[in-house]
């Protein structure tokens, strides 16, 4: 009697691709039309559903270079069935209350930094975002950048020993005239323009748990927004973060960390170019290396992130309540920072 061959057990079919995720764009700002927009049609995960501006015939003018259909109000894209998720770039005044009504329709919301300019705002969204089980993710590129990843890889290994200090800045040249980030009607000034990215850098090397020790802010009495500042902020351990933000300064984007056994710096680490490679500088005891960075376009990191964050939670649900965590801190302190500022009217 012959033995019975076993079939051959069938070949698994691959599941094929969520279905890329429908976007809506809520303001049609500069970082819309210089960055974002022709990252996402670089994004295989994302697709434009949609576009709404206060002005409709510039809503109009974007969908023309980039795709989708303009809506003739924030309210009409927000009630949208085909828009799954919104990207909002409005002035950072009108970030909370959009970011609500976002919520309340049912979409999925990556904000531009900042996501609001006070804690309370801040919570209540996340508050509402987690009652919905809706992703809200705050928009600091930098974060999702491989850079990132670098350092992140060499501090949980122990390279640098225990962290002691950081120190952060951002700056940039003077603004011209009508630049809107000297319009305090539309949430301008250099603390909530550059100053929250130094201030998340502190945040994430040095944990959520920081206290304002110190302040300066040069405020214009002409224009009614502050042009810089300086922070020092404290850990429990008594590890400390020096960050410096402004417009009135030559550019700097630029941290560093220093710990018990080594320090690590990047230069150009918050708005890196897509074509720009980084370099980490780093001294353990008298060694000095320099780890190169492979250029990546943080724009389509940050986006296809957000994608998987909706379409598969799994993949992106250790990172989302650090990165949380963080933007609520984060506006939490600057309440702090203005409370305990010293103010020099300039």
């Amino acid at each position: 009697m012959q033995t019975p061959v076993p079939a051959p057990a069938p070949t698994p079919v691959p599941a094929p691709p969520p279905a890329p995720l429908r976007l809506g764009v809520l303001g049609c700002g500069d970082i819309a039309a210089r960055r974002t927009l022709p990252a996402l049609l670089r994004t295989p995960q994302l697709t434009l559903a949609g576009v709404a501006a206060r002005d409709p015939a510039r809503a109009a003018a974007f969908a023309r270079r980039f795709g989708g259909t303009p809506s003739a109000s924030y309210e009409a894209l927000l009630e949208r069935p085909d828009v799954e998720a919104v990207y909002l770039c409005l002035p950072t005044m009108l970030h909370a209350r959009w970011a609500e009504r976002a919520l309340r329709a049912g979409k999925h919301l990556l904000v531009e930094k900042p996501l609001a300019t006070d804690g309370a705002d801040a919570e209540r969204l996340f508050r509402l975002a987690g009652e919905r089980s809706l992703v809200l993710l705050e928009n600091f590129m930098f974060l999702h950048h491989a850079t990132q990843r670098t350092v992140s890889g060499l501090l949980a290994a122990g390279t640098l020993g225990t962290v002691r200090a950081v120190s952060a800045a951002f700056t940039i040249p003077p603004r011209p005239e009508g630049d809107t980030r000297l319009d305090p009607g539309v949430g301008g000034g250099a603390l909530l323009d550059t100053g929250v990215y130094p201030l998340r850098a502190a945040l994430r090397f040095l944990g959520g748990d920081l206290s304002v020790a110190g302040a300066v802010l040069r405020h214009s009495g002409r224009h009614g927004v502050d042009l810089s500042g300086s922070v020092l902020l404290a850990a429990p351990d008594g590890a400390a973060a020096h960050v410096r933000f402004g417009m009135e300064h030559h550019y700097r984007s630029w941290y560093e960390i220093q710990g018990s056994a080594g320090t690590l710096s990047v230069d150009h680490v918050y708005t890196t170019a897509p074509d720009h490679a980084p370099v980490v500088r780093l001294t353990v005891g008298t060694d000095h290396t320099e780890v190169r960075v492979p250029a990546e376009d943080h724009f389509e990191a940050v986006l296809r992130y957000f994608a998987a964050a909706v379409r598969d939670p799994r993949r992106a649900a250790p990172g989302l309540p650090l990165l949380g965590e963080e933007s609520r801190r984060q506006a939490a302190l600057l309440d702090a920072i203005r409370g305990a500022a010293h103010i020099v009217a300039v």
